[in-house]
């Protein structure tokens, strides 16, 4: 099978992590690094594990725009709003790690299937890939008229770049909770928790639906949680599934815990491995579409 080759934009502990489960996929083939710390540990270990790297960011990477097709963009938001529109003048596909929202929103399961073909994909938030697929699954059991996530990482888990985008994260989570699951409304926390030891991700999602039946809802809800553990194997309820009469409405909880596959982030980071793990599920999809040539060019040369 024709490997797609990719390209990892940020040589943290996210571009990083992401470089080693690329490494592993089947698809795709990662070909190079950019980074701006010539220092920095990323950039070490992909020069070991045989990627080309360049230590002068999106215009160094652009200098070797012929080795990859797919760009995976692992930066900050702000950075990515500057290099969206270098990379589509590139005429490369940008997988968005961030909350920068330049593209449309996509999660695996739930609506990437509308959106092959874009030429920028953005992947919500950590607290959205662990959280929009089952508001979701509520929904396509019964209108979802609320729903509100409290994402709680531990501190350890949060750097410098999630730090900086908080106020993205809650505002994209919250849109993505509408926009992709299909709730009326929707409202998005988070939680830094500096215990120790570091804690794993938690989300704790709430729904309001339609009175409906309860066994068809939490069958809706344990098989989208199948599905997402088939590519992020840590992903779990911690409960089953609480459904309570709420008015004439239903009240729905769902405790939700991700455990990292250890690949070089720590375990206890699921907020982290669950975006590398959907972007690597993404830029699959994505390859699939390429490798048969039904991508749909024509919706990039639309927009050049």
């Amino acid at each position: 099978m024709e490997q797609i080759r990719a390209a990892i934009l940020g040589s943290g502990n996210i571009g990083t992590d992401l470089m080693y489960k690329l490494k592993r996929s089947h698809s795709l083939h990662p070909t190079i690094m950019a980074g701006i710390i010539p220092e920095s540990e990323g950039l070490a270990r992909a020069r070991q594990q045989g990627l080309a790297i360049t230590t002068d960011g999106i215009e160094g990477l652009l200098k070797q725009k012929d080795s990859f097709e797919l760009v995976f963009d692992a930066t900050t938001a702000s950075a990515h709003k500057q290099h969206a529109p270098m990379l589509r003048a590139a005429g490369k596909i940008a997988i968005d790690l961030t909350p920068a929202a330049v593209g449309p929103y996509v999660v695996p399961l739930v609506n990437l299937e509308e959106h092959v073909g874009e030429p920028n994909v953005n992947l919500v938030s950590c607290g959205g890939q662990a959280t929009v697929p089952l508001v979701s699954a509520m929904r396509s059991a019964s209108p979802v008229e609320y729903a509100e996530i409290v994402a709680t990482i531990a501190s350890k888990s949060a750097g410098p770049g999630t730090r900086q985008n908080i106020d993205e994260f809650t505002d994209t989570t919250a849109r993505g909770l509408q926009r992709i699951g299909g709730a009326s409304r929707g409202k998005a926390i988070i939680v830094l928790n500096p215990a120790e030891p570091p804690i794993l991700m938690r989300n704790t999602i709430y729904g309001i639906v339609e009175e409906s039946d309860p066994e068809e809802l939490r069958k809706s809800i344990e098989a989208m949680v199948a599905r997402i553990q088939e590519y992020v194997p840590g992903y779990r309820l911690r409960a089953k599934p609480l459904i309570e009469d709420f008015r004439q409405q239903k009240k729905v909880t769902l405790y939700v815990e991700v455990e990292g596959a250890g690949d070089y982030l720590p375990q206890y980071a699921g907020n982290l491995d669950i975006m590398t793990s959907a972007a690597v599920k993404v830029g699959e999809e994505i390859g699939k579409h390429l490798r048969a040539g039904t991508w749909k060019k024509d919706r990039m040369e639309a927009r050049l």
